[in-house]
């Protein structure tokens, strides 16, 4: 199913042209099209390797990340069948996005973390560990930013939770132990 609707995106593609419009209409096959609003995934970042998937969620506000690291969400890990209307996608990467399970892994009980610590934990936890500029990076932050938003965080959750928790070893932050 998946690689029929993309057979249909391909022969579609040269008709295609939404750079200039408020609603949007996309055809994913020669029967269906939607219509969805062109912010409806906006503050998301994405990782997809695939051509097709990356104008979809460009057009529909996410933002698109060259390496699975810095993404909240990573398309090769959702079972998305084309035609998908857009309210099942969207919700489908919100679900994705669910990061009580990795926090009840880490933490062994639910807890109340900031975004940004939350974010910070996530993003440990699935890659085993980031330097401060990927982790800066992946946050959505230049790494020369003036900014310490990543490191006060860091030192909150050190606060609330021990020294030992988020590590520091030859420059890659890491989860410790609680």
């Amino acid at each position: 199913m998946f690689a029929s609707g993309i057979l249909a995106l391909k022969k579609l593609k040269s008709n295609l042209n939404f750079s200039h419009c408020i609603k949007y209409r996309f055809l994913l096959d020669s029967v269906v099209s939607m219509f969805y609003s062109g912010g409806m995934l906006s503050g998301i970042r994405i990782f997809s390797d695939d051509e097709y998937w990356i104008q979809i969620l460009s057009e529909l506000g996410a933002t698109v990340v060259p390496s699975p690291n810095m993404a909240d969400v990573n398309m090769a890990d959702l079972e998305i069948d084309f035609p998908v209307p857009p309210m099942e996608l969207k919700s489908s990467i919100i679900s994705a996005m669910d990061n009580t399970k990795i926090l009840a892994a880490v933490f062994g009980k639910p807890v109340h973390l900031s975004d940004i610590q939350t974010d910070i934990v996530v993003r440990l936890y699935k890659t085993g560990g980031m330097t401060a500029n990927d982790l800066k990076i992946a946050m959505g932050y230049a790494v020369d930013a003036d900014t310490h938003t990543v490191e006060t965080a860091i030192y909150g959750l050190r606060k609330l939770f021990g020294h030992d928790f988020i590590k520091n070893s030859n420059g890659v932050f890491c989860l410790g132990g609680l």
